[in-house]
């Protein structure tokens, strides 16, 4: 739809030392920066707080406001509305579980990089008319796991993908050895019930966790 399409390809690869976003659920704005800082301690610089909650934008606000370095991204974007608020609140990039014209509209309108989701070449091809050249794979494992993304790389060599959904600390290695994989979206690292249980020295622990699978 336009060549100023805000693709937000250039985020991931710069989570290169640790390429895992850590993607969560918050239901108290007060946990948001405990919970970053855990992260950061464990040595993972990205988080996706997504737009599922009320407390989700005030979260944002205050990850965005209060802890430095941390890459903010907002999730769970689906309405052209939504990409306008959170552009406001200073996020990195927005992340979509799909692709549709009015989303990729608001976003360069918003000069907001986008990773819009895709599951299905033809969903993809989309994203490419689009201008977009980098892609949430979602639900991954649902979709066919490491072997789909194979087949992805095969048909689009000049499209990168972070995959979400179904990934853990026992498989998200299998996804970063793939060549056309920038970064995985897990919410492994801080589930929910972690979250409201205020146990950031077992996020952190994932944290680092993931950090060290990375290396491997």
């Amino acid at each position: 739809m336009t060549a100023a399409f805000p693709d937000a390809g250039g985020m991931l690869d710069a989570l290169r030392d640790a390429p895992v976003v850590a993607v969560v659920v918050i239901d108290d704005a007060g946990d948001a920066v405990p919970l970053a800082n855990a992260l950061a301690a464990g040595g993972l610089r990205a988080i996706e707080v997504t737009l599922r909650t009320p407390a989700a934008w005030d979260a944002i606000e205050r990850i965005v406001g209060s802890v430095e370095g941390m890459t903010v991204a907002a999730g769970t974007v689906t309405r052209p509305e939504d990409v306008a608020r959170v552009s406001k609140l200073g996020v990195d990039f927005a992340v979509s579980p799909g692709c549709t014209p009015k989303l990729v509209t608001a976003a360069a309108q918003a000069e907001l990089p986008l990773l819009p989701g895709v599951a299905t070449p033809s969903e993809t091809m989309l994203g490419r008319e689009h201008g977009a050249r980098t892609f949430k794979f979602f639900p991954a494992a649902q979709m066919g796991g490491v072997k789909m993304l194979g087949a992805l790389g095969e048909l689009f060599p000049d499209a990168r993908f972070c995959p979400s959904g179904g990934i853990d600390a026992d498989n998200a290695a299998g996804y970063l050895e793939l060549r056309n994989v920038s970064a995985v979206g897990g919410s492994w690292l801080a589930p929910r019930e972690l979250i409201e249980n205020k146990a950031w020295r077992e996020i952190e622990r994932r944290a680092a966790a993931a950090v060290h699978l990375t290396e491997a």
